[in-house]
């Protein structure tokens, strides 16, 4: 064993993740993969996140694994006025990283900083101390391929009819009118953050056909990027960001729980795996009980995550669409659901909801509504679950793949609107809510989708064919990919 290696639980690799639930977990779990590597990983988050929050029970298993909280200045929030509250926490994650730093030796400062693409302003204070960075990806590879592919080829607009192929991805990501009329929303509740320049300066969500991707400058400086996928799942849009960036491109994941990949046929429970910081109107068990009493790949398990929501007139076509329908469901309606609040609640249940007025009376057995937090993994791991209604959030997306559920895809922002054609057109494993995305979604266009989905068993063939690239545990590609990141790293040290 070499020197660089055998002193390796003396180094440290920090990971700095994005705030919200979506970009916590696989960061936490990537903090286990680097531990277990006999390096010590710290996760450095702000300290109004907590980390008893978050970090799960499992946690004493990974020594090595620690968890450092930046103090907030007092008051840790202004009032409601300018400047906004993401800016000032900005600000003190700025400070808090310089303190940190400042305070240590070279020698003892961090080996690598890996850094969410969402977090790419920190990186001058890592340049300052001369600590290298990697930028990481909780989203898939497909979303930034496609990105970078359009900038590549300027494609400005597609004509009526046209399908344009975007040189070195698949076919089947071939550009239609429809992929670059979106329908138009606001700003995501609660970020994200404002990237390079003045707060607030840089756009929120993809960029605009024919612009370079606002995550190509905030990755410069990386010495190679990591992406929360594996080979079989987007071999060929990594090795298309490889090629295009001229430095390692990492399929480092999916980057879910232990008990995922070791209960291949057995039900998932969230909280064996994961921290519950959110309130909710029903426990596991409940749930657990009211799917038994349905019958097996029957029900539509209806979820937008914790980051974003349809409007609230979306949500009441979609309560009309579920009412009309003859499929049960269960419908998970997050606190402030449908607000664009960015800094809305979600720990507290969603009191003001549409489904107040009654649809949950009017659906009766048929719906379980859930108000705040849902166990995701336990109900698309259930046997009666036969469908996803999603915004195709990245982590929703490969969780549905490893349960073997198809997906009815209503993405709202962001990477969404590329993961659901990568979905529906390459992994062919779902369809879209609506064909014409640059319009509102009406009731008939949810009722015919559910019944498209539900009823379609050449599907649910293929996502159970799909599952198979998890049949093995954790990909195995993926952990020649955390290899090779530690390998870089012993190069580094030396």
């Amino acid at each position: 064993m070499s020197s660089s290696v055998a002193t390796a639980a003396e180094a440290e690799i920090w990971i700095v993740p994005f705030f919200g639930q979506g970009h916590l977990f696989p960061c936490i779990e990537l903090c286990k993969q680097i531990a277990s590597r006999n390096y010590k990983s710290t996760l450095i988050i702000p300290s109004h996140i907590s980390a008893t929050s978050i970090i799960p029970s499992s946690f004493h298993q990974y020594p090595l694994f620690e968890v450092t909280e930046i103090p907030s200045s007092s008051p840790p929030l202004p009032p409601p006025s300018p400047p906004h509250p993401h800016v000032v926490m900005h600000s003190q994650m700025l400070q808090g990283l310089r303190n940190l730093l400042s305070t240590r030796e070279p020698e003892s400062r961090p080996v690598c900083a890996v850094i969410d693409v969402m977090m790419g302003w920190t990186a001058d204070v890592f340049k300052i101390f001369e600590v290298p960075i990697v930028g990481f990806f909780t989203s898939g590879a497909c979303s930034a391929a496609v990105e970078c592919a359009m900038w590549q080829a300027r494609i400005q607009d597609v004509k009526p009819g046209e399908a344009r192929l975007l040189p070195g991805l698949p076919v089947d990501m071939a550009l239609f009118e429809s992929d670059l009329k979106h329908r138009p929303h606001g700003p995501p509740p609660g970020g994200p953050p404002p990237l390079r320049g003045a707060p607030g300066s840089e756009k929120i969500g993809p960029p605009e056909a024919g612009d370079q991707p606002h995550w190509m400058k905030e990755v410069e400086r990386s010495m190679a990027l990591m992406f929360n996928t594996c080979d079989g799942l987007e071999g060929p849009f990594l090795n298309y960001l490889a090629n295009q960036l001229g430095k390692p491109v990492w399929g480092v994941g999916p980057l879910l729980p232990e008990q995922f990949y070791k209960s291949a046929s057995s039900m998932l429970r969230d909280h064996e795996m994961r921290t519950n910081r959110r309130s909710s109107n029903v426990t596991e068990d409940e749930i657990v009980q009211w799917l038994n009493l349905k019958s097996c790949g029957s029900v539509l398990y209806v979820s937008f995550g914790t980051e974003v929501d349809p409007t609230l007139d979306e949500y009441l076509v979609l309560a009309n669409a579920l009412e009309a329908s003859n499929r049960p469901f269960i419908l998970v309606i997050q606190g402030g659901a449908g607000r664009l609040d960015p800094l809305r609640h979600l720990d507290k249940p969603a009191e003001d909801s549409y489904f107040r007025s009654g649809l949950d009376n009017k659906v009766g057995k048929k719906g379980l509504i859930i108000d705040g937090w849902a166990p995701q993994l336990l109900i698309l791991s259930h046997q009666s679950t036969g469908g996803f209604l999603s915004h195709c959030g990245w982590n929703s997306t490969v969780e549905a793949i490893g349960c073997r559920v198809p997906i009815l895809a209503w993405p709202i922002r962001g990477d969404q609107h590329y993961n659901a054609k990568f979905v529906i057109n390459h992994l062919k494993v779902g369809y879209m809510i609506s064909d014409d995305q640059s319009k509102s979604i009406q009731k008939d266009d949810i009722v015919s989708g559910i019944e498209k989905l539900m009823s379609d068993q050449e599907i649910k063939k293929r996502a159970h064919m799909l599952r198979s690239i998890f049949n093995h545990g954790f990909p195995l590609s993926s952990v020649v990919s955390l290899n090779a990141f530690i390998g870089l790293i012993n190069q580094k040290s030396v």
